[in-house]
């Protein structure tokens, strides 16, 4: 990989310009949160329609990932990230003033498609920047505290606005960033591109028809359980990733090297992401579920209630790569991971009442969720070659996507399922008031004055019984996350061992692109 040198001040300015949008994203996937009432007063959408505002950002980030990041290696990660600046900043301000949901819903699906061009530039040029094994992974410490805190603020920031403000001004927070960016981008950053050629628009087309159907899939599961529309959409994205796959393996110059999956560290510090932020995402929204509904406190109050765990995630993320210089990063990550147990641990036995517990516990995940953000994703990137890092950022990131989608599919839909065995239906409830009680806690919540604080109780108790067993669930996969960390990562040697450590994973095509890197200024 050559001689690594220390970052110097120019590249730690650099690191904090790129937290910025980092930031940003992670913001905007929660930012609504507490804006959609204010919004919904104002543009009137149907049920539908909310949802595709909610969801359109996530779903076309993560569809659109991992082109963008191969994308990013052909034209240069510099310019790509200054193009998705651009295109965020100005979709923003559409978004802002939407006139129409419809507007709003196209406006939030360009920004998933800026946003997913920002994510892979991000990444890959700090891995750029910094090829000091020991810098490199406190600096992706860094960007991944930058996000998470990002979607830490995302309610608070949103319910702050909309008090002041209008709902459009949760959006209009990412202009002054994107200006920031294109001024100072060429000053701070350097550029870097691969001299591989143009990409494979088959590549492309087969990627997006995998991605997008398996997201949706896993989303409509969440949202209303598994069922025909959630299966077909399910074979449909498997079918076409199987194509996918063959056709990258065919390719002397492919979208996605496969090469990099036979990597033994690089496969596994990517199962360990999806499992953590499977388990992570899944807590998030049983968590903020129980802070609001059961233990009944505002969204404002509920997203300062975050605030811990989101101190105890950069404690993490910081932390570990300290660590790691001298004690090997799959002990640090197994180690990590296993004190997370007692955060599980902690939601597992929650009741009614418990809300210093919980959080708490939460704590306990999201410390876990930093050390595994930081390291795992060092791993993965530090794995790749140097042409190949805005491939494997974005495919770091994709499966992290995945992960927090897949946790909440499936721990939501355990604890919906739970809710419904458990709950017993009040007497004197109309069919739609009874219905809107046995479906879940926010239709038994609905109902207001109309159900007495017994029957409340009641709701709030089997949901809680509902979390209870679904943090069991995440705390079992989270255990044999911290296996796989021991028994198939605690052989890399510590941060900046010069003895040793993570070689370069060989392109499948057998062959080394060079790449070109160009100083900013």
């Amino acid at each position: 990989m050559g001689k690594s040198e220390r970052a110097g001040w120019r590249e730690w300015i650099g690191l904090a310009l790129l937290a910025l949008p980092t930031m940003l994203l992670g913001l905007d996937v929660t930012a609504l949160y507490l804006v959609v009432p204010s919004l919904a007063a104002d543009l009137d959408p149907t049920a539908t329609e909310t949802l595709w505002i909610m969801d359109a950002y996530g779903f076309l980030i993560a569809g659109f990932l991992i082109t963008m990041g191969t994308l990013g290696d052909r034209i240069g990660r510099r310019r790509l990230l200054m193009i998705g600046a651009a295109a965020f900043g100005a979709t923003s301000v559409l978004a802002a003033f939407a006139p129409s949901a419809l507007w709003l819903i196209v406006a939030r699906a360009l920004l998933g498609v800026a946003g997913a061009t920002l994510m892979p530039s991000t990444l890959s040029l700090v891995s750029t920047m910094f090829t000091d094994v020991r810098q490199r992974a406190l600096a992706i410490g860094v960007w991944a505290t930058m996000f998470a805190l990002g979607m830490a603020a995302g309610p608070v920031a949103g319910g702050a606005l909309v008090a002041d403000l209008w709902w459009g001004a949760v959006f209009l927070v990412a202009v002054p960033v994107a200006v920031l960016v294109l001024v100072a981008a060429p000053v701070l950053l350097p550029e870097y591109r691969s001299s591989a050629g143009p990409l494979d628009l088959l590549s492309v087309g087969l990627s997006l028809a995998a991605m997008l159907p398996i997201v949706y899939a896993v989303k409509h599961a969440a949202a209303h359980g598994v069922d025909a529309p959630a299966v077909f959409a399910a074979l449909v994205g498997g079918g076409a990733a199987v194509a996918f796959v063959r056709r990258q393996l065919r390719l002397s110059e492919p979208l996605l090297d496969m090469g990099l999956f036979t990597g033994r560290a690089f496969s596994a510090a990517l199962s360990v992401l999806l499992v953590g932020l499977a388990g992570f995402g899944g807590a998030m929204y049983l968590v903020t579920q129980y802070l609001q509904l059961v233990a009944g406190l505002s969204p404002l109050t509920a997203g300062l209630w975050m605030g811990p765990p989101a101190l105890a995630m950069l404690v993490g993320a910081v932390g570990a790569p300290l660590v790691a210089v001298r004690v090997s990063p799959g002990v640090v990550m197994s180690a990590t991971l296993a004190l997370s147990l007692s955060g599980y641990a902690l939601l597992s036995l929650a009741g009614a009442d418990s809300t210093p517990g919980v959080i708490a516990g939460f704590a306990f995940v999201y410390l876990g969720l930093g050390v595994i953000a930081a390291l795992g994703t060092d791993i993965v990137v530090g794995a790749a070659p140097p042409e190949k890092s805005g491939s494997a950022a974005a495919l770091s990131e994709t499966v992290q996507e995945l992960g927090i989608a897949a946790g909440v599919a499936l721990l939501g839909s355990l604890t919906t399922v739970i809710y419904r065995s458990r709950v017993e239906t009040p007497s004197g409830l109309s069919p739609s008031e009874a219905d809107a009680y046995g479906d879940s806690l926010l239709g038994a919540s609905s109902l207001g004055n109309q159900l007495s604080a017994p029957a409340l109780d009641q709701a709030r108790a089997a949901f809680t019984g509902g979390l209870n067993t679904a943090a069991v669930l995440a705390g079992l996969a989270v255990a044999a996350a911290s296996l796989v960390c021991f028994t198939a990562l605690r052989h890399l040697r510590p941060l900046g061992d010069t003895a040793g450590g993570t070689e370069p994973i060989a392109s499948s095509a057998g062959t080394a692109t060079t790449g070109e890197r160009e100083d900013g200024g």
